[in-house]
């Protein structure tokens, strides 16, 4: 009965890393995809550079382990290959980097308004809420109030 009570003071239900709070309750792996920035095969590699297994609880890792995860991800875009980078080549650097957190988003702001402002066809259409990919636009994507189907009355 002692040691099922002293399991389950172990466990920490949130794991701060990189400015994130992440579940406790989850597995390494998928707790760390809560990062902005960090996929499930980001989280892999993570995971065995910190030499950390990656289906342990979150919350069950010693604090050692939790700062070598943190170290990792500080130190990630010098130790993963530029094919696995979120930004292989950067516009304003031309380097490769990944970015988490908030970055990411920041980083995504500036690109769509770098396009806007060049007036390019991608920024046109972010401008104007269309699809920017090439999707059909004739039937799907539709927003606003709904139109229906008026029946004529017999």
């Amino acid at each position: 009965m002692e040691k099922n009570e002293k399991k389950e003071e172990e466990l920490k239900y949130f794991v701060r890393v990189n400015n994130v709070d992440l579940d406790g309750t989850k597995a390494v792996q998928i707790a760390l995809t809560r990062i902005d920035g960090i996929g499930r095969r980001t989280a892999r590699v993570i995971t065995t550079c910190a030499k950390v297994n990656p289906r342990a609880q979150m919350g069950r890792l010693s604090e050692e382990e939790v700062d070598r995860i943190r170290k990792v991800v500080g130190s990630y875009t010098n130790i993963a290959p530029a094919w696995m980078m979120n930004r292989p080549a950067d516009v304003y650097t031309g380097e490769s980097k990944h970015l988490f957190g908030t970055d990411v988003v920041t980083a995504r702001e500036d690109d769509v308004n770098r396009m806007r402002k060049i007036r390019c066809y991608r920024g046109i259409r972010h401008e104007l809420g269309q699809k920017v990919r090439g999707q059909r636009t004739r039937s799907t994507g539709r927003t606003g109030a709904t139109v229906g189907v008026i029946r004529k009355k017999e």
